[in-house]
C-alpha cells in the first residue's frame, strides 16, 4: 500500500512575514527544527517559501542576514502538494523541479511541509534497537 504525503509531512508550519530578516527567520527555523518557512505576504495574498538553502546562499554571498529580508530571498513560484499525493508523486515532483520542500495545501491553506528527509524517513525507517 503506497504511503501518502499526509503520512510523511510535518504539520509544524512556520509562517513568517516578508519583512522578517534572514537572521530572524533562521532563529525561528532553528527553534522549531524545520528547514523552511512559509512566507505569507498580505500585500500580494500569496505564499512563498524560504529555505535553509536560501539563507545559506545569501550568507555565502556575503550579504548581511540582519539587513536581508525574507521577501528578497523567497521562492514565489512555489509548487504545492496535496495530502493525498503518494510519496512517489512528491519525490518525482521534487526531483523534476530541483527542490527539497513542498508546501502541502488542503482547503486552500497550508497544512504542512514535506521534505526529502521526511520521505526518506518513511521509505527507510531507522530500526528500533531492543535494550539488552
Amino acid at each position: 500500500m503506497p504511503m501518502h504525503v499526509r503520512d510523511a509531512m510535518s504539520s509544524v508550519v512556520l509562517t513568517i512575514g516578508p519583512a522578517h530578516t534572514l537572521r530572524q527567520a533562521a532563529r525561528l527555523m532553528s527553534a522549531r527544527r524545520v528547514g523552511s518557512a512559509i512566507v505569507l505576504d498580505p500585500d500580494t495574498c500569496g505564499l512563498g517559501i524560504l529555505t535553509e538553502r536560501d539563507i545559506l546562499n545569501s550568507v555565502g554571498a556575503g550579504q548581511d542576514p540582519d539587513q536581508e529580508t525574507a521577501h528578497d530571498h523567497t521562492t514565489a513560484d512555489v509548487v504545492f502538494a496535496a495530502p493525498g499525493w503518494t510519496l512517489d508523486e512528491a519525490a518525482r515532483t521534487m526531483t523534476q523541479g530541483g527542490f527539497r520542500h513542498l508546501v502541502v495545501l488542503d482547503a486552500g491553506g497550508p497544512v504542512g511541509v514535506v521534505s526529502v528527509r521526511d520521505i526518506i524517513r518513511c521509505w527507510a525507517p531507522v530500526p528500533q534497537t531492543v535494550p539488552a
